[in-house]
């Protein structure tokens, strides 16, 4: 494991595990620990969900399948209270034994921002817990970087997406997603293009998981009936443009 030098930034970042397996939660706590984060570890989904009630981590590694209340109830419970209560958006790691095409699907589905499968490398682990905060964090800077397409803009800085000036709400996999299609308007880009780009070595060849990341962000951009700009080019990929 590689030592890494961790700004001030990171060392006061929370950490909540969800998993039920002590070996597995105790040697991610140790190693996240060694790379400088808090962290705070729960064995069912009642308790992980007191804690994010009443101590909100920055972000959560959560197992999928646990005692009671499983990954997928969790995380659908805490995406519809960011909803109503109009709180950040909390990121959560699913991290888990099913490695099936569907069990990702169902995962990303119900709110998932990234998902793992076990066994994994610790290494990836920590990469991705890295990438989900960076995302999760706005750069403080003036020289604000924005994408247009007609009345869709995307602040690259803030990650702040917008119709109409109506805020819109993305998971990261749907942020990475739109400021590809942003980036060449009116350019088909393949299927394998996107999911390298967006997956990059999580790349899983002919899952759908792609078309179920499109079909959401289909659906935040077209809230109160506002047209359809992702469009399908039928067997070979997507392309952003005005019907």
């Amino acid at each position: 494991m590689a030592i890494v030098q961790n700004d001030a930034t990171e060392r006061s970042r929370q950490i909540l595990i969800v998993e039920d397996e002590p070996s597995i939660s105790g040697f991610v706590r140790r190693g996240l620990i060694f790379e400088g984060f808090d962290v705070s570890v729960v064995d069912n989904g009642t308790d992980a969900l007191l804690q994010m009630r009443d101590n909100p981590p920055d972000l959560v590694v959560l197992d999928l399948m646990l005692p009671g209340i499983d990954g997928i109830q969790i995380t659908q419970r805490v995406r519809a209270a960011e909803e109503a209560e109009g709180t950040p958006r909390l990121p959560i790691l699913m991290l888990t034994a099913r490695d099936a095409v569907a069990d990702r699907v169902n995962g990303l589905d119900a709110g998932a921002d990234d998902y793992l499968i076990k066994p994994f490398d610790f290494d990836e682990l920590v990469a991705r817990v890295r990438a989900l905060l960076r995302r999760a964090t706005p750069t403080s800077t003036n020289n604000q970087e924005v994408l247009t397409f007609e009345n869709i803009t995307v602040n690259l800085t803030s990650h702040i997406v917008s119709r109409d000036d109506q805020v819109i709400e993305l998971t990261p996999r749907e942020f990475d997603l739109l400021v590809i299609l942003m980036r060449h308007p009116n350019q088909v880009l393949t299927r394998q293009t996107l999911m390298q780009r967006v997956w990059g070595e999580d790349f899983y060849g002919e899952s759908n998981v792609l078309e179920v990341v499109i079909g959401n962000l289909r659906r935040a951009l077209e809230t109160n009936d506002q047209s359809r700009v992702v469009q399908t080019v039928r067997g070979i990929g997507y392309v952003l443009r005005s019907q």
